[in-house]
């Protein structure tokens, strides 16, 4: 009878292992837990196509992430997208003024996140700047287009 216990409290505890485990899993694949430090700073971005970038994609350097867009808005003088971007607070001071930012796919028809290319301008963007600099979103559906069109044309 104590051997019957003490593996249904093994087994139980297995159980909520996996649970555990499964949950923390849901919450690094979502996003939710993003890795950004407590303090942050947010700069923005206006692109002429932003593709299919949304609230909530991350933000990268040299292939790491510092960051994720919390909000994608039409700017009413220019007609481009607006992006806001929320970056590590650590970076803050960091970026030079010159810094580029491009909208990248991951994989062939991956999501879609921004990449951040650092200059070497010596005055830095503070918190609420904008990235002059960008480099629109390549679209798939553009790119066979073209290719069509190039293919009919010769």
């Amino acid at each position: 009878m104590k051997r019957s216990k003490t593996m249904e409290l093994g087994v139980g505890l297995f159980v909520l292992a996996g649970i555990l485990g499964l949950i923390f899993l849901g919450l690094s694949v979502s996003g939710l837990n993003n890795g950004l430090s407590s303090s942050s700073f947010s700069l923005k971005a206006d692109f002429a196509d932003i593709g299919g970038l949304k609230k909530g994609s991350r933000v990268t350097m040299a292939g790491v992430q510092i960051g994720k867009v919390t909000s994608v808005e039409l700017d009413q003088e220019w007609f481009d997208a607006r992006v806001t971007m929320e970056l590590n607070g650590e970076l803050e001071g960091q970026l030079s003024e010159d810094t580029t930012a491009a909208i990248l796919t991951s994989g062939l028809l991956g999501e879609q996140y921004i990449g951040l290319t650092v200059g070497g301008a010596p005055d830095t963007l503070e918190d609420g700047d904008v990235i002059h600099d960008t480099q629109k979103a390549l679209v798939l559906e553009e790119l066979i287009q073209q290719f069509v069109s190039n293919m009919v044309n010769n």
